[in-house]
């Protein structure tokens, strides 16, 4: 066993001799061609030298025609600068001329508009133009000159415009108080006028708001009045529905059917339906924001047995999360209670017992005296 396993070994060191020396072949056939491909690198290397010392050369003689056409930027700057000041100045001068165009421009505007002016207050201009630089007439400007009648003019103008603010200097300061408060109440009309916008705007919404809630409302406890109608008189239903041709917004009315007919009044309903009817109401309006405690004082007085014990089993369907304390004398409610408190007379002497309400039936738990009856 022995020698055929170092035979088995042998034969496993020969294959893996055959496959290190076929390895062996391929890393020189490797080499070979490494060898090869470096060869062709250095042949390549060697030209981009001589491309790269090529490049400097031409790099040098970019460098220097650069260099030339720098100075020549520098000379046309500088000529350029020149030129700028010499056009700044040709700018101010440009407007200077155009500010006295436009200064004779107005003072032409302002001459043709009193022309004008004149000609409009006074209409005797017209008729005596013809006149005008005539001499040995009224307008002979030779004689009267009219610069020194228009500055005789202009200084009658410049007094008479003094005394007038001296005169109407507190009419003035009443105007800029009239003004300052006209400007006041305008800001305080866009205030109001603001404010009224957003109350508007908030009236809208809550009345969006309120007819949302008073529809919601309105379709949960129309809901829960049925459904409790239903089951404290079976195969009958009701519900609270708009009259004819309004809304929930303008009131709700009591429909009821009983079977398949709908009546079309209360008064055609008995007193017991009715009580039904009503009760079936508060309880949907109690359901539809719960309590957690409720007392009912007789509700099934005037009811006979199968409707007290349709109540019970409402009660226990509708308002699991709430508790009852009903005060009842019938036996239809007792059924559906989880603990009754029972009172009777021993001796002359009012008894109140506990009993817990169980599957098999209600069991005992305690009882206390009370003080005698009245």
């Amino acid at each position: 066993q022995e020698v055929a396993a170092l035979v088995l070994e042998l034969e496993e060191l020969k294959r893996e001799q055959v496959s290190y020396q076929q390895q062996i072949e391929a890393v020189d056939e490797a080499i070979t061609s490494y060898q090869g491909q470096i060869d062709g690198m250095a042949s390549e290397v060697a030209q981009n030298k001589e491309a790269v010392k090529k490049a400097q050369e031409d790099l040098s003689k970019q460098k220097e025609a650069i260099q030339a056409q720098d100075n020549e930027i520098k000379t046309k700057s500088a000529e350029a600068a020149r030129l700028g000041e010499q056009s700044k100045e040709l700018q101010l001068k440009i407007k200077e001329l155009e500010h006295s165009i436009s200064k004779h421009k107005r003072e032409s505007a302002d001459a043709a508009a009193k022309v004008s002016k004149m000609l409009k207050e006074y209409e005797w201009i017209e008729a005596e133009k013809r006149l005008f630089g005539q001499p040995n007439t009224a307008y002979d400007f030779k004689t009267n000159n009219p610069k020194e009648a228009g500055q005789r003019l202009q200084k009658l103008q410049e007094k008479k415009e003094k005394l007038g603010r001296n005169v109407n200097m507190r009419a003035m300061n009443m105007l800029t108080e009239a003004e300052e408060r006209y400007n006041d109440l305008m800001k305080k009309k866009r205030i109001v006028e603001n404010d009224k916008s957003k109350i508007l705007a908030t009236i809208e919404e809550l009345d969006q708001k309120k007819n949302e809630a008073l529809n919601i409302a309105w379709q949960k406890v129309n809901k829960d009045f049925g459904s409790i109608f239903s089951t404290l008189l079976p195969g009958a239903n009701a519900m609270l529905a708009a009259p004819e041709g309004k809304t929930v917004l303008d009131g709700l009315e009591f429909k009821v059917a009983l079977g398949s007919t709908w009546k079309e009044n209360l008064t055609e309903l008995s007193g017991g339906q009715r009580s039904l009817v009503a009760l079936s109401l508060i309880l949907a309006m109690l359901l539809f924001k719960p309590a957690p405690i409720y007392i009912l004082d007789e509700v099934d007085a005037a009811l006979d047995l199968s409707h007290t014990q349709n109540i019970g089993q409402m009660l226990r369907t509708h308002f699991r999360h709430s508790q009852f304390i009903v005060v009842s004398l019938k036996d239809g409610m007792f059924n559906n209670a989880n603990v009754l408190f029972k009172t009777k007379f021993v001796d002359g002497v009012s008894t109140v017992a506990r009993f817990a309400q169980s599957q098999n039936g209600v069991n005992t738990t305690g009882h206390s005296r009370a003080d005698k009856a009245k």
